[in-house]
């Protein structure tokens, strides 16, 4: 059996892995690239396999890093079954469209830019009819149930706890008489959280792929966070603000919207009538059909919220609470002058209305924007939460004059203590584990704490690197061609895009072009480039400081 990590392989997103037996080749979740843009035009790269020798394909959930590629892959030449849990296949028929129609107006925009420069313009990753054609080729499996896809290989899905529908996937794999046990984490829940069941414990592997997204943090309580949720809002609202909460529109916008519930519910008769007043809008389509979906999944869930179903109390929803669709309805919340709570995605602020929201309220004193989820590296999500005061949204510099706040007792990702009990609880241990999906400080750290405390050998993968498991051995097959991006080069692309907005007349000079394909040879002229800009940087100081002399900040 050979295992190719294609993807969240030291970052966190674009969840891909091959396997390959003797007379099979399937993968593991096809999801998408998010971040940089030397990241997100990964997507935009060819697939290091032919997609028409794929047999068939098992997707752990529905969030995009893990299903948003899959109208890539059919429309490249994939004709196999995708197997999910029916709750995963209910929200991928409503996130791949709409990620279709995010690739279609992201492709408009970008070509109106290329004919300006006269640049050869492209077509969209996928549009959003090639998204809703991708739907017919899913396999809805039950939890609990083992299925055989073919002579060598055995699959059964178990409650993953991190979003409706989240799987932890085991595999049967029979080469030469021999069978071997591979468990795929998938994003692994938290303990305790609503909605849904606690992650499934799994009793033995041979190899666990890991995730480690949050490998090297330690969650607060939810409970401490939700009460810190209430006081922001009570304090925004007092000194006539708005509280933006960027949110995933699957499981993050539900958990918020189940836990205010919780909290109007026990505090209807009480002195507490200004926070009760506060509209608390949902401006997401997405979220709102997303919302639905829950509904109509009620086997995922958990006692405590079939509990309130049954007394007539509907968990995602209570009073003040309103869902906008319309283009118009979104507009009007940042007209309006009354203070309110803004739930909209995307989560990362990379796409969606949560965009024009920043854009009203990021530059406002009396705003908080509030983050409950993870944000990838180079993500707008990501530099806002990471201190930037000013930020580029739909082309106009944004002031980051608003209070910016983080509660991570929000999250669907098990932390670190969560992953070494979740580990701890194999009856049979693993003989090796891959630690997958975690940027390379929560990788690293999550790695050496299963070695130290669980005497367990790990590996954590490359980007494109492939091995081969024989027997009771583990052997390393080189790379595949995806990694010819390794992290130096996707480290110096990342400074590079940011030097060329303060050095661009430098870089034209140059005449630097990226094309996706950068080899070792492009990498050292790269290098080379730098340094001349570097050796600049003296010639362009006075301008910088001008710069921060009328914006306050550095360009």
């Amino acid at each position: 059996m050979k295992i190719s990590f294609l993807g969240a392989a030291k970052i966190v997103t674009g969840s891909n892995f091959l396997i390959e037996t003797k007379n099979t080749k399937f993968l593991i979740d096809c999801g998408m690239f998010q971040g940089s843009k030397p990241i997100n035009r990964m997507n935009y790269e060819p697939f290091s396999f032919n997609p028409k020798e794929i047999d068939f394909m098992v997707l752990s959930h529905a969030h995009i890093d893990h299903s948003g590629r899959i109208p890539k892959l059919i429309k490249e030449g994939f004709k196999g079954d995708i197997y999910s849990t029916k709750a995963t296949a209910d929200l991928c028929s409503i996130m791949l469209p709409d990620s279709g129609h995010i690739q279609e107006m992201e492709n408009e925009w970008d070509n109106r830019k290329r004919r300006r420069s006269g640049e050869k313009l492209r077509e969209p990753l996928y549009t959003v009819k090639e998204a809703e054609e991708s739907l017919r080729y899913f396999k809805s499996v039950l939890y609990d149930q083992k299925i055989e896809l073919n002579e060598e290989v055995t699959l059964r899905f178990r409650d993953g706890g991190h979003i409706l529908g989240s799987s932890i996937i085991e595999l049967w794999i029979k080469e030469d008489n021999r069978e071997t046990k591979l468990v795929f984490s998938g994003d692994l829940g938290r303990k305790d959280r609503p909605i849904l069941k606690d992650p499934y414990l799994i009793d033995e592997a041979d190899y666990l792929i890991m995730e480690s997204t949050y490998g090297n943090r330690l969650h607060s309580p939810s409970e401490d966070d939700t009460k810190k949720l209430i006081s922001i809002i009570n304090t925004t609202v007092k000194r006539g603000g708005n509280v933006v909460i960027p949110s995933f529109a699957v499981e993050r916008a539900q958990d918020i919207i189940y836990e205010l519930n919780k909290y109007y519910t026990k505090y209807t008769k009480t002195e507490d009538q200004d926070f009760l007043s506060v509209p608390v809008y949902v401006d997401s389509p997405l979220t709102v059909s997303a919302t639905e979906i829950f509904l109509r999944n009620p086997d995922c869930f958990d006692e405590d919220t079939l509990n309130l179903i049954k007394i007539g109390n509907n968990p995602l929803d209570f009073h003040n609470l309103k869902f906008t669709r319309t283009v118009e309805e979104s507009r009007q919340l940042n007209i309006s002058k009354e203070s309110k709570v803004i739930i909209s995605a995307s989560g990362m602020c990379t796409a969606g209305r949560i965009k024009h929201h920043l854009k009203h309220n990021l530059w406002r004193k009396e705003s908080t924007i509030v983050f409950v989820g993870y944000q990838a590296n180079g993500t707008l999500g990501r530099r806002i939460k990471e201190g930037e005061k000013v930020v580029k949204i739909f082309g106009e510099e944004i002031q980051v004059n608003a209070e910016i706040c983080s509660l991570e007792g929000f999250s669907g990702h098990a932390d670190r203590e969560g992953i070494i009990q979740w580990i701890k609880s194999f009856k049979n241990k693993p003989q090796k584990i891959f630690v997958v999906h975690g940027e390379e400080e929560a990788t690293e750290e999550i790695s050496r704490k299963i070695e130290e405390e669980l005497n367990i050998v790990t590996h954590i993968p490359e980007l494109g690197e492939s091995l081969s498991i024989e027997g009771e051995n583990i052997l390393p097959r080189g790379r595949v061609k995806i990694d010819r991006r390794s992290k130096e080069l996707r480290e110096m692309e990342e400074n590079i895009e940011k030097l060329k907005s303060i050095f661009l007349p430098t870089f034209q000079r140059l005449g630097y072009k990226t094309n996706g394909s950068t080899d070792s040879e492009e990498l050292n002229n790269i290098k080379n480039k730098l340094i001349e800009i570097q050796k600049n940087i003296l010639d362009l100081n006075m301008i910088i400081t001008e710069r921060k002399d009328k914006k306050g900040n550095k360009k």
